[in-house]
């Protein structure tokens, strides 16, 4: 087997683990946000001037001597120091990914300026976790550190999916309408958005501001005040744990999240019903396991409203937001294909980005 083969097939196991572990990462973080774990370790990237949490009694008499006026909860504190480890094994990961694809560079079809690009991300992403202590989880950072986790997500499955080429062969040159490739594009940033707004909905600690359900304080439209829903840039200063936002700002926030909700069900399900309709068999199965997770993630929202948000189904929320994503760019993935071939011989083929 040649040097390049050999490369090649370690670039797709690296990007496998390295995508899966990013799903795994999102969710952790999602358990560290719900749980009020993100301020468990007051620093960074240490805990307490530690690398690992406090765990017995002279550690945590050490660590309040250290931090008198923060509390000091050795649980918390561990669930954040989980969620920093996975989070940096998955850096090293994403760094042997571009050191594999630099070194594979000159290979016809090997990526290059995704794995460096998702370099540049990871670390960016650990800024942000940085900020997100440091900045006593602000909302607008703590939302960016979300986005930012999905687009690395989607970066690496799109990375892994270009690479391994799956169901390629069962894809027939069968043409499919434009309705169909123009709504599975606009699918992805409507979906983005309703991430989005989950997300502010959660930073901002407003997912029961709306305790009814399909009503919202006992009415079809609440009072709202987008004034104060949508302030991006705050005061610095101040702890936003727990949430500051007014009742009237909080509803607006968790209300344009159910618009959200209910614009993202129409357009994914005209997608997933167009798709049905198609020749390929593929895009048929595609379109099975989209309406279902988009039914799962529809039925985990109204659960955490009507059950007031046990974080098992919070956390399931946010990874059905993740897996929808996943599901788009499939499709995507699979549209382009049919669309624009790739060469049976492998050596005639453009390099890939």
């Amino acid at each position: 087997m040649s040097s390049a083969s050999l490369y090649s097939k370690a670039f797709q196991r690296i990007s496998l683990a390295a995508c899966s572990l990013a799903f795994i990462v999102i969710i952790l973080g999602a358990y560290v946000r719900l749980s009020d774990a993100g301020l468990g370790c007051p620093d960074w990237p240490g805990c307490f001037g530690k690398i690992t949490a406090p765990k017995d009694a002279q550690e945590l008499s050490l660590a309040r001597d250290a931090y008198p006026h923060v509390e000091v909860d050795s649980a918390k504190a561990w669930k954040e120091m989980i969620h920093r480890y996975f989070a940096s094994f998955l850096g090293l990961l994403i760094i042997g990914m571009a050191y594999l694809a630099w070194r594979n560079r000159k290979a016809e079809g090997q990526q290059l300026m995704l794995p460096v690009l998702l370099v540049g991300l990871v670390i960016f992403q650990g800024m942000l976790g940085m900020w997100t202590v440091t900045q006593l989880v602000h909302p607008t950072i703590v939302t960016l550190h979300l986005l930012a986790g999905l687009l690395t997500l989607a970066l690496l499955f799109w990375v892994l999916i270009k690479h391994s080429r799956p169901w390629l062969s069962q894809l027939q040159q069968v043409r499919t309408g434009a309705a169909v490739r123009w709504l599975a594009r606009l699918s992805v940033p409507v979906l983005a958005l309703q991430i989005f707004l989950g997300g502010w909905t959660s930073t901002n600690y407003v997912a029961l501001y709306c305790p009814d359900f399909p009503t919202c304080q006992g009415q079809w439209l609440p009072q709202l005040d987008f004034d104060e829903a949508f302030v991006f840039f705050k005061d610095t200063s101040v702890n936003y744990e727990g949430g500051t936002l007014s009742l009237a700002a909080g509803v607006t926030v968790h209300f344009m999240h159910r618009v959200g909700a209910l614009l993202t069900t129409l357009v994914l399900l005209t997608l997933g019903f167009l798709l049905l309709l198609q020749q390929q068999s593929v895009l048929r199965k595609q379109a099975w396991l989209l309406l279902f997770l988009l039914g799962l993630q529809i039925s985990l929202g109204i659960a955490n409203v009507l059950l007031v948000l046990p974080i098992p189904i919070a956390v399931a929320h946010n990874a059905g937001a993740a897996l929808l994503l996943l599901g788009l760019l499939l499709i995507n993935y699979s549209l382009s294909s049919i669309h624009n071939p790739v060469p049976s011989n492998p050596n005639s083929s453009r390099r890939s980005l």
